[in-house]
């Protein structure tokens, strides 16, 4: 069943089924990043995202934002490359939006979307139209902003702005991070954290709509 506001519950949801669609994908991110990275990043995202399960398995959160806050430390602790303090920083920015509401509806959820993203633009010194995380990030969150108050289609709307966003990187030149060193060789090639970007939300939108659990 769709629901209008996320719990705990449905947030332990989006984080476990972010998992397993990024061990799924683990092979086709790290391939894209071979093209202009370090060749780690779905093993590391990966990696990352199976340590925070084990941190809900052995967990008990008494609200959304100890729950974000779990997961931030987490991925800063775990991931490797760029990719731990950029999801880190998302995650701990989420957590410090939430003001410790029990739930998050649509505007809520957006407001502290809203703080992740500018906490990572702000921690990878990056803006849109560089061939980063930003350039999927940025456009679903507007995407999910301009929606209106419906959880499942707003998030519907960021997940399909996000893989927009993330097929435009290809042919942008990288200005950010390790691939700016290749320059114009960058061009043709997908962002991977533009890609694990959509899969983070592809996950959200299992999670409103209900699928992740079953």
């Amino acid at each position: 069943m769709t629901t209008t506001a996320l719990t705990t519950t449905e947030l332990e949801d989006w984080l476990r089924r972010a998992a397993a669609l990024l061990t799924d994908h683990a092979a086709e991110l790290t391939e894209l990043d071979a093209a202009i990275g370090d060749a780690d990043h779905g093993s590391n995202m990966s990696r990352g995202f199976r340590a925070v399960v084990e941190a809900l398995d052995a967990g008990d959160f008494a609200d959304p934002a100890a729950l974000l806050k779990k997961t931030g430390m987490t991925l800063v602790s775990t991931v490797g490359g760029a990719s731990g303090p950029l999801y880190g920083t998302l995650f701990l920015r989420l957590a410090g939006a939430t003001g410790g509401a029990a739930s998050l509806d649509a505007a809520a959820l957006g407001e502290a979307l809203a703080a992740g993203v500018q906490g990572v633009a702000d921690r990878g010194k990056a803006a849109p139209g560089e061939k980063t995380m930003l350039d999927a990030w940025t456009p679903a969150l507007e995407a999910f902003r301009g929606a209106g108050d419906d959880l499942a289609a707003a998030v519907a709307a960021g997940a399909a702005a996000a893989a927009q966003g993330r097929d435009d990187t290809a042919p942008m030149t990288a200005t950010k991070g390790r691939a700016s060193y290749l320059g114009e060789r960058s061009v043709g090639h997908v962002d991977p954290g533009a890609a694990s970007t959509v899969l983070l939300w592809q996950a959200l939108a299992d999670a409103v709509s209900g699928e992740a659990g079953r």
